[in-house]
């Protein structure tokens, strides 16, 4: 049996970085840190609640904590702003700039117009690579509700970019996008 110490060192070593990138989406870089510091002090405090995959347990305490220190419209508007930082340079050239210019002003006019629990439930699933028992466990649901709600966060992800990329003329990389989102 691996004591207290060890079984938290492992914990805190497999997943930190994880831990901070999620709470990253949702907060500035100083304000992450501590709800990434906080979480493992809760982890540790309840480590007999941990379970044998804890990631979706800290992710759950950290969505917690967030939730406690931000409000809604705050958050949605910092995710839309990671969003947008999210081309680097080497995508910038590749594309076509002026496509490039109106299907990211799409994208982020979508992603914007999305209520938050659709973007925390997209974020769970594609940014941070939850399965959806995991990303379901984080917001304290079952997994077959999660997956109704991961399919409707989807449509209304493909509506809003068909809705904010018809006075644009779409490019190939929209049309990718908008199909991607409704699977």
């Amino acid at each position: 049996m691996e004591d207290p110490a060890s079984r938290f060192t492992r914990l805190y070593d497999e997943n930190y970085r994880r831990v901070l990138a999620y709470a990253l989406t949702h907060a500035e870089p100083h304000t992450a840190e501590d709800i990434a510091g906080e979480t493992f002090l809760i982890a540790w405090r309840r480590l007999g609640e941990v379970g044998d995959t804890p990631l979706p347990w800290l992710l759950g305490v950290a969505r917690n904590l967030l939730r406690k220190q931000r409000d809604g419209s705050q958050r949605r508007r910092m995710l839309a702003e990671r969003a947008a930082e999210l081309a680097g340079p080497d995508e910038r050239a590749a594309w076509d700039i002026a496509d490039h210019v109106v299907e990211r002003h799409v994208a982020l006019a979508a992603v914007a117009a999305l209520p938050e629990r659709d973007l925390e439930i997209l974020a769970l699933v594609n940014w941070h690579g939850l399965a959806p028992r995991e990303a379901a466990a984080v917001l304290g649901c079952s997994a077959p509700t999660f997956l109704v709600r991961l399919h409707r966060a989807r449509k209304r992800l493909a509506r809003a970019l068909d809705r904010h990329g018809s006075s644009a003329a779409p490019g190939p990389r929209t049309a990718t996008v908008a199909r991607e989102a409704a699977r």
